[in-house]
């Protein structure tokens, strides 16, 4: 399956993911749902969060332009909110799958639908 079948299929192919991208670790964005371009400067803060969870908790993240509350970061998983909207982003061995949702999808629907993804990706080896 190409990088983008992932995005299209797996993520907004569920109806609970508004808009989505994979970026490599390395850095670089793998595929992504239209129009859908986060920055590289938008990139490496996504990236380095995961080896700075608290830092990402203390400033929150941006995602093209616009800033949400991080309001759960960890070495695999960062979630964020702003108003009814969030965000799910799920580290793998290689890349990292960021994950937007909109009301009235909740993060308890959206978050089961990234991180599955993200375990399947590491059980294959990304």
């Amino acid at each position: 399956m190409s990088w983008q079948a992932y995005v299209d299929t797996n993520l907004l192919g569920t109806g609970k993911i508004h808009k989505a991208a994979i970026l490599g670790l390395q850095g670089g964005v793998w595929a992504s749902s239209a129009g859908y371009n986060l920055s590289t400067d938008e990139q490496k803060a996504i990236i380095a969060a995961f080896t700075d969870p608290v830092s990402a908790q203390s400033n929150g993240l941006r995602l093209q332009g616009v800033k949400f509350f991080t309001t759960k970061a960890d070495e695999r998983v960062i979630h964020g909110k702003k108003g009814g909207d969030g965000y799910t982003i799920v580290k793998t061995k290689q890349a990292v799958l960021v994950a937007e949702y909109v009301a009235p999808t909740q993060a308890a629907e959206a978050g089961p639908v990234v991180e599955s993804l993200g375990d399947y990706l590491v059980g294959v080896g990304y």
